[in-house]
């Protein structure tokens, strides 16, 4: 359910939505009177508070409290509030994390510096503050948006900003999948944005006087939309290449054996290409 409603930088709440929070949200909200304002009638809160007399018996009596006082019976009021903290995900809820990532992110504010200290902190109303800066979306830090202390499916970064991962297509193809909307991919990879497809499979066994033997081909092809990185230096990369050998003599004498070579191409407009072949023999003891 969507809460904040508005038009660029204009944002409100809705008066509905409002109504749904204070249903949905377990919090209380208090129309606080400001402390320092001259009021022809000052506003209260009155509060029936249970009292006990000299003998232990309980009793009402209605206390009133202006507003700078009613600022500290709310801080006690809230002072074992640990609703938030606490509260967990429905078990038939599923909650999927997305989050930007790779953009400078304020975290941290600095005003003044060793040649130019603040001598009043008046000052910092005119001060240019200087930021630090840790990784995030450029309004949410990664270690922030990262630990949400729910039970989650999943939690993928995505290179973006805070407002723009709306509209990337990454984030378009995690809720396609974990929707199942439209045409099922079993090859698709969410955590990645991996699609790793089988493009050509042979496979032939021949068997001959107590041998067998079985060659196959696999050709496969990683897609990934994240082409910034994978085109540097590719016309520069050569192909990966990798054996691995495995023979076996059995108590009856008889004999396995396999060997298989990998090659892993370089990227190439968002592909990688890879091939594999593998032949396996046997005989009877």
């Amino acid at each position: 359910m969507s809460f904040v409603e508005g038009w660029e930088q204009n944002f409100f709440i809705s008066k509905w939505s409002m109504q749904q929070l204070l249903v949905e949200c377990p919090s209380i909200y208090e129309l606080m009177g400001h402390p320092d304002y001259d009021w022809d009638t000052t506003p209260l809160m009155q509060i029936w508070r249970e009292k006990h007399d000299s003998s232990d018996n309980a009793c009402s009596m209605l206390e009133s409290y202006e507003p700078g006082e009613s600022i500290s019976i709310l801080e006690e009021a809230l002072s074992n509030n640990k609703i938030f903290s606490s509260a967990e995900v429905p078990q038939m809820v599923k909650f999927y994390n997305i989050f930007g990532v790779n953009n400078s992110t304020p975290h941290s504010v600095c005003h003044g510096c060793e040649q130019q200290p603040v001598s009043d902190l008046q000052q910092l109303l005119s001060l240019e503050a200087k930021y630090i800066y840790v990784d995030g979306d450029g309004t949410v830090p990664v270690e922030s948006a990262e630990e949400d202390w729910l039970r989650a499916e999943a939690r993928v970064r995505v290179p973006g900003d805070h407002r723009g991962i709306v509209c990337d297509p990454h984030v378009f193809c995690l809720l396609k999948h974990w929707l199942k909307a439209g045409e099922s991919n079993p090859f698709y990879n969410p955590l990645n944005d991996y699609v790793i497809l089988a493009t050509a499979f042979d496979i032939e066994t021949h068997r001959d006087q107590g041998l067998t033997i079985s060659a196959l081909n696999e050709d496969w092809e990683i897609i990934s939309g994240d082409t910034e990185d994978q085109g540097k230096g590719a016309a520069e990369q050569m192909a990966l290449v990798g054996t691995v050998s495995f023979a076996h003599v059995k108590k009856d004498q008889s004999y396995a054996g396999t060997n298989a070579t990998i090659v892993v191409h370089p990227w190439s407009e968002g592909k990688q290409h890879l091939e594999l072949w593998a032949i396996s023999f046997t005989t009877s003891g």
